[in-house]
């Protein structure tokens, strides 16, 4: 299973590209004691920003195409006015309808206050299922004091929620 991270924080190699990378790389940790291969790739966004402000832009389709080939996303952002980047909605927008069909998806937002919690299930999780998605876990939502335990947590997460990951055996 190819598992494509898309990260939305303006910021290059941000505190979310970093967490990103970690749940990843415990998704295939947690792999290895199945008979599943997992590979990832985390496609930093804050690059390709003037990319997605225009329709047909070569890199924009780039991206595109590396989306298309993943059977699993993950779409990570900083919490920004409770809710997920302009960023990340414009990388979205890009998308084409049902971009995301057939692909397991795991919304994953980083936030500084317990109290926005629930826009990882409110505003990302709906993005990711009008895009065709399916996703069968609860979102993740990683508080900043979180962020030095996160490889735990990580860990944590995807054993707790392993039965998406186990169906795809």
């Amino acid at each position: 299973m190819h598992i494509a991270v898309i990260v939305g924080n303006p910021k290059p190699l941000s505190r979310t590209y970093t967490i990103s990378l970690r749940l990843a790389e415990a998704i295939a940790e947690y792999a290895e004691h199945t008979s599943l291969h997992v590979t990832y790739e985390l496609i930093d966004l804050a690059p390709h920003g003037g990319s997605l402000l225009s329709w047909g832009d070569p890199a924009a389709a780039e991206l595109n195409e590396r989306i298309a080939r993943a059977q699993a996303v993950v779409f990570a952002s900083p919490t920004y006015k409770a809710t997920y980047t302009g960023l990340l909605k414009l990388f979205a927008d890009q998308l084409p309808p049902e971009a995301l069909a057939g692909k397991l998806a795991i919304p994953l937002l980083v936030g500084a206050a317990p109290h926005h919690s629930l826009a990882v299930e409110l505003h990302l999780r709906p993005l990711l299922i009008e895009l065709g998605a399916s996703c069968p876990t609860k979102g993740l939502y990683v508080m900043d004091s979180q962020l030095d335990d996160f490889g735990t947590i990580a860990k944590e997460w995807v054993s707790q929620n392993d039965k998406w990951l186990l169906d795809r055996v």
